[in-house]
Parts: C-alpha cells; structure tokens; sequence
C-alpha cells in the first residue's frame, strides 16, 4: 500500500502556478469575445431596421394599392386578367352571406344592371360551402372614390361643373336601379366611398353588397332590416323598417350637400343642433347664402354660386321627413340638368352682351357722356353733345342743338322703329 502511495504520487504532476501576465491575457480574450457578440447583435438590430424600413417604404405601399378599399361587403383588390385588364376584386367577409344561395341570388341580379354610371359585373367566384370564399369581380375604376375628393385626400379637390357633373351621373346610375328594371333595386348604402370616378371622372355607383329589391305592384315600401351607414340612412327608414326607393334618395341629398360644402356628414366638433350636415346647411341654403357653406375650394376659381345654391335647394327636398314628398331620382337628375343648362343660356347671353357693350365702347369715346332711355319697351341710347357755341361747320345741312335738346322716337312695335324727329327748346338760325 506504501508503495501504491508512492507511485500515485509520483505520478500525479503537480499543479501549475498562473502568472499575472498569464491572467490578464484571459482577461482580455474574454472581452474580446464579449465586444464581438455586441457587434454582432448591433449589425442584426440593423440588418432588421433596415427591412423593416424597406418593407415600409416600398412593400407597404404595394399592398395598400392591391387592396384599393375597404368596404362594408369586404376588401376590394386590384386584379390583372388577359382577357378583362385591370379589374377590381371584393372578397366577401365570411359573414357577408348566411348561404351560398344567398351570394348566388346577388349575382343573378347585378348581371341584370347595365348602365354606364354602374360600376359593372365581369364575373364571380365561389368555394363550396357556406363559409367557402366568395368573391365578385367588377370593372376596374382608375380615380378613386368620391369620398377622396370631398375630403381633399392627396390635394384632390373639384371644380364646380364637375360637383355637380358628377352629381347628375351618379343620380341617372340610382335611378336607373330604381325604374330601368323590374322589380326595382334599392342600393340601400348611397354614400360618397361609394360612387367613383372614371378616366373623364364620370360617377359609377358601385358596392352592391347591400342591395335590396324594391316592392312590387301597388307596394310602398318592403320591410326589411336597418343595415347602410350612419350620417345617410333615412331616419323614416330607421323608424318603421319600411325601405323603398326614397331611402336612396334621403342618402343622395345627404351627397349633394356634402358636394358643395366638401364637409363629412356628421361632424361631432359642431354644436348638437347641427352636428349633421343637414341641419349645419339649412339656413344658408334656406336665406340664399349659399357661400357661407361653400368649400373654400371653390372660392379661390370661378364658380357658378346660382347653381350651387340650387343643388343646396334640391338636396334639402331630398332629405324631407315624409318620404312621397321627395323627388324620384329621375326628378334629381332631370333638376340638376336643368339647372346647368340655365346656367350655360345664361353664360350665352352674358358673353353677347359683353361683345355688344365692347362695341358700344367705341361710341362712348367720341361722346362725352350718355343715358339710358326705354321708350315703349325699347331700349336706346341718349347722347349728350358738348361742343364749342362758336364752331361752325361748312355744310347748310347740319345744325347745332343745345345741350339739353331732347330726342323723340315714334315707335310703332317694339321692332319697327319708323321715325325720328328731334326737337329743341331753343334753336339757332344756321
């Protein structure tokens, strides 16, 4: 065992002292390795920095343009076919439809509608089963909504002309729900997200995902549950259930204020009397000052405030209490041309005036002063000659009148002007 002892013992080598020069060494390989890992994670951290201000930059803004809008019948993509180019894609939420027949119903009636102020049908798709994808694929409409414009999303803001041009398309496209087919539609969501805008920004009312069909015969109305958007659902409607084509029509006149006021429909920052545009409007439109409410837009450009005000008058109509007292939507758009055309006689007239009184101009310099004189319905002019008492003039056929002579007209008729005779308190031997 002695011996064992001694073997284990020489064996064993003994233990090794570290030096201080030895220590520091380690010392500094470990901080070498620690400043090494914070190197690495910093260049991660900036590596994903990096990304995600790539994605925000250029990813992000791709997907919003895909996905164009976000609607009450679902996301609304922009899709790419050989056949049809660009077209725009809804993908119904998952609660959209209680079944598949439901969906189905929806796309036999929209493949009915054809009208040019309609954003139309391309086609449809449908996974087996009541929760199985459904999509509704629409023609593509490249200038975004209404709702960009009234808002002034981006700087986009309109002329007058094209307010209201816009305003009687966009009425032609309801109207031609409400009477170009049987049974009649009713949109039952009319609000400005709703109608876009065209290459020529010509108004194509679209999103049908709440659509209705009209009574039928001799009906009023259907009952139906409330469903559109606050700020433009009828309150008749809201009260007694009973939608019909009016409903549409209290929705549009909410629009053909909005219009001219480019002011969202409900406005909580307003006092509680007027937070709805509705009431906020009345009485400018109602006493005729019309610019009090007008957008500032169209303050700074001309503007035909005769015809804003009329559109202000006609979307008061439309948002009467009783809905018979409203006008048909044909009535709106038939007002709305109307009052445009006045507007373009008016212009015709006013731009002959000017000419004749350009040419007027010219008599107005060789005479010192005139007057205006309407004998018998007939407007002429009267000038008064101011002229030295001592010129003369070498013809025996000429005469000098006072200043204060008065000239007389014998009219027969209002177009035939048969004599002239001029007479003077005081006339001079010649």
């Amino acid at each position: 065992m002695v011996i064992m002892r001694h073997l284990l013992a020489a064996a064993t080598p003994p233990l090794a002292a570290h030096s201080p020069q030895e220590s520091q060494k380690s010392d500094n390989s470990h901080q070498k390795i620690i400043w090494g890992v914070i190197i690495i994670v910093i260049f991660s951290v900036l590596v994903c920095v990096s990304l995600l201000f790539f994605v925000w930059k250029k990813v992000l803004p791709v997907l919003k343009q895909k996905r164009a809008r976000k609607g009450g019948f679902g996301n609304v993509y922009q899709g790419t076919f050989d056949s049809d180019g660009i077209v725009a894609i809804k993908r119904a939420h998952a609660a959209s439809y209680q079944s598949v027949e439901e969906f189905r119903n929806e796309v036999r009636l929209l493949s009915k509608v054809k009208h040019r102020n309609l954003v139309g049908l391309v086609g449809f798709c449908e996974e087996a089963g009541a929760k199985g994808a459904k999509a509704l694929v629409y023609e593509y409409v490249p200038n975004g909504s209404l709702l960009d414009y009234i808002m002034g999303r981006g700087g986009r803001n309109l002329t007058w002309k094209q307010r209201v041009d816009i305003a009687i398309g966009a009425a032609k496209g309801i109207a031609h729900l409400h009477d170009g087919v049987k049974p009649s539609i009713i949109h039952r969501d009319i609000k400005p997200s709703n109608i876009l805008l065209g290459d020529g920004f010509e108004a194509k009312v679209s999103d049908f995902g709440l659509v209705k069909m009209g009574p039928i015969g001799d009906q009023s109305h259907v009952s139906s549950q409330i469903k559109g958007t606050p700020g433009y659902l009828d309150p008749a409607y809201c009260t007694s259930y009973h939608l019909s084509p009016f409903s549409d029509v209290y929705s549009f006149g909410v629009i053909l204020l909005q219009l001219i006021a480019a002011r969202p429909a409900v406005d909580t920052t307003r006092s509680h009397n007027n937070y709805h545009i509705i009431e906020w409007s009345r009485p400018s439109i109602e006493s005729g000052n019309i610019e009090e409410i007008l957008d500032t837009n169209l303050l700074t450009k001309p503007c035909n405030m005769e015809v804003m005000l009329k559109m202000g008058q006609l979307g008061l109509r439309c948002v009467v209490k009783t809905p018979k007292d409203r006008p048909t939507m044909t009535q709106v758009w038939q007002q709305l041309e109307e009052a445009v055309s006045e507007a373009d006689n008016f212009i015709g007239r006013s731009s002959q005036i000017e000419r004749g009184t350009r040419r007027s101009s010219v008599l107005d310099r060789d005479y010192s002063s005139q007057s205006f004189v309407s004998i018998d319905g007939v407007g002429f002019q009267r000038f008064r000659i101011e002229m030295d008492s001592s010129q003369s003039f070498q013809s025996s056929s000429l005469r000098r009148f006072e200043i204060d002579s008065i000239i007389s007209i014998d009219v027969d008729d209002k177009n035939n002007l048969r004599g002239i005779r001029e007479e003077t308190s005081r006339e001079e031997d010649s």
